[in-house]
């Protein structure tokens, strides 16, 4: 899985960019609208790979919950790659994540493609989901737990991409407050801990 590219801008054009990693040209398919930096400066793109039969495509963002949106975006029912990426390019992630956890139809289908039934599918598969991907955790607070805020931050989003509501995740992040802050360890104590319904 590439989760992230650092390399040159090789080349740009309105949907795509050519990253050089070491001498190895990824083309990443992104929103226009990302500010992808010009040919020749360094780049850092949040990836993600999508693979199908007869192909494996990466599309990527500049910031990082841009990407993480793109890929909740793709459970939805009747949502491929390229509608999502339509999703972003319409709209500002904040946006697009306020329209879908307010049932703002009106707001959706200003994506190209997307009529009223789908809006309004998405907002019934993802409204649970979506309200948790960037948002504040509850209960972390203070300078002193910058760094757990983080990594719970982390954590609840892996989370929601495995398919967890934000009321499933809350209450056991709320367990996990002041307890480390590796990453990989809290989510293995968190799906313990979903999975016996301990939360």
């Amino acid at each position: 899985m590439i989760s992230h590219l650092r390399g040159t801008v090789a080349a740009r054009d309105a949907g795509s960019v050519v990253v050089d990693v070491a001498g190895v040209g990824y083309l990443v398919h992104v929103a226009p609208s990302d500010s992808v930096p010009a040919r020749g400066q360094e780049i850092v793109l949040h990836t993600s790979l999508q693979v199908r039969e007869d192909s494996m495509t990466l599309y990527g963002a500049t910031e990082r919950g841009s990407i993480q949106l793109f890929e909740l975006l793709l459970t939805a029912s009747g949502v491929g790659p390229k509608l999502a990426l339509a999703y972003l390019s319409t709209h500002r992630p904040d946006v697009l994540r306020t329209a879908i956890a307010a049932g703002d139809l009106d707001t959706l289908t200003q994506v190209p493609g997307v009529g009223r039934k789908g809006a309004e599918r998405l907002v019934l598969e993802l409204k649970d989901k979506v309200g948790g991907v960037g948002a504040p955790l509850v209960g972390v607070a203070g300078a002193g737990e910058v760094q757990a805020s983080d990594a719970l931050t982390e954590v609840r989003d892996g989370l929601l991409a495995l398919g967890y509501s934000s009321a499933e995740v809350q209450p056991v992040l709320a367990t996990l407050v002041g307890t480390g802050d590796d990453v990989s360890d809290l989510l293995r104590r968190a799906l313990r801990t979903i999975g016996t319904g301990a939360a």
